[in-house]
């Protein structure tokens, strides 16, 4: 299934949130853990990423995509995008 959750970076600029949207999968019938982000704030989670251009803007896309890996998060504060039959 395809998710969509809101998580708190750390900038320069102070804590910021993103959008993530990512594949997971169903480990109960309240959770779902995640397998790949596949979007933070509508981007491809690669390299360094800002929200505004601003350089104290500026957060790791990648270190964010690889910490949310393998976390579990409750289905019901999740926007579902997309289940899978």
């Amino acid at each position: 299934m395809d998710i969509q959750y809101t998580a708190s970076v750390f900038t320069a600029a102070g804590w910021r949130s993103v959008a993530i949207t990512a594949t997971a999968a169903q480990v109960s019938p309240g959770m779902a853990q995640v397998i790949k982000v596949t979007e933070i704030d509508g981007r491809e989670p690669v390299g360094y990423t800002s929200r505004t251009g601003a350089k104290r803007q500026q957060y790791c896309a990648a270190a964010i995509a690889a910490r949310e890996v393998g976390l579990k998060k409750r289905i019901s504060a999740c926007k579902m995008l997309e289940v899978a039959a």
